[in-house]
């Protein structure tokens, strides 16, 4: 019975020590949960919104609109802090639309001079809204308080390898960023892509496509930070390989022509395309579109390497 006992125990011990083998080697799909520190400060500010140059009042997250890409993995903590300068005019808040804490306690508006701290741990995998919650919010979204959170899933198995990876946040944009009227009228100029009128379509002053190579499967990353409108994702010319919803490996659709996210949701699109050409990323509300909302992806053999959110020679 001794004897027994010891092997099963001698067994086991060969299982654990090759189990930490492999983990060191880093031959699993699982990884150790890690603290990330982000910190973001409210500024308003003039930002420049198209190619003329030209600049809006804007009340960003670290001075961008979008704000900052954060990208955790499933099961990390978050230590987030928000200070709001003492220069600043207005209250601004944080909603983390990934995190699943208490909206009275972590999400109040703090006035100017003032700081908040709050911790959560990204339990669910996917591509979620992040925004400033002070009222009014529809002011304080259309004004460009909104980003977005990537949770990669914590089995990288879970899906596909990208080749190329976008985050595409589209929101209404009012020339008149004092016009709160409009905004719930829904009266707004132009939609955007990550806060660039015309961007992302090349026939613009200053504007520069997204790229991938044949074959690439590209993944975007698209958030729809509103505050009121629909998106009706749609690759011109093309078919979504994969629809994510909320960004979810587990929630996988696939040969989708066009996806509808709403205001405040989230997507994420797989799009593998073997010929070159052009293919346009657009939501399907024409009206949105046809007032800015349109990315154009080149195919291409000499795609070059590209960051998540790019930027044009008129927003650095």
């Amino acid at each position: 019975m001794k004897g027994r006992q010891r092997v099963s125990m001698s067994v086991a011990m060969v299982g654990i020590v090759a189990l930490a083998v492999t983990d060191t080697l880093g031959l699993t799909a699982q990884v150790q949960a890690k603290t990330h520190n982000i910190e973001f400060t409210a500024m308003e500010t003039e930002i420049v919104v198209e190619g003329t140059g030209k600049k809006y009042k804007a009340w960003t997250f670290n001075g961008q609109m979008p704000g900052p890409v954060v990208r955790v993995t499933e099961g990390d903590p978050v230590n987030f802090t928000l200070e709001n300068p003492k220069t600043n005019a207005y209250g601004h808040s944080m909603d983390f639309h990934a995190a699943e804490i208490d909206f009275l306690k972590n999400y109040r508006e703090i006035r100017p001079g003032e700081t908040i701290q709050y911790t959560f741990v990204a339990n669910k995998p996917g591509v979620f809204f992040y925004h400033c919650g002070a009222p009014p919010m529809v002011q304080h979204i259309a004004r460009g308080m909104f980003g977005a959170i990537i949770v990669d899933p914590k089995n990288a198995n879970a899906w596909p390898k990208a080749d190329r990876e976008y985050v595409l946040v589209q929101s209404e944009f009012w020339k008149d960023p004092d016009n709160v009227q409009a905004m719930f009228d829904r009266k707004f100029d132009h939609v955007v892509f990550n806060g660039g009128i015309w961007k992302y379509h090349p026939f613009f002053m200053g504007a520069a496509p997204l790229e991938a190579k044949p074959n690439e499967r590209v993944r975007f990353y698209f958030v729809n930070a509103g505050p009121n409108e629909f998106a009706a994702i749609h690759p011109i010319g093309e078919i979504w390989d994969n629809v994510y919803e909320s960004g979810n490996p587990a929630n996988n659709l696939k040969g989708i022509q066009t996806y509808v996210v709403g205001p405040g949701s989230a997507a994420t699109f797989d799009l593998i395309s073997e010929s070159p050409g052009v293919y346009p990323i657009i939501t399907h509300s024409l009206t949105a579109a046809l007032r800015g909302a349109i990315a154009a992806l080149v195919i291409t053999p000499v795609a070059h390497d590209a960051p998540l959110m790019p930027s044009t020679p008129w927003n650095p």
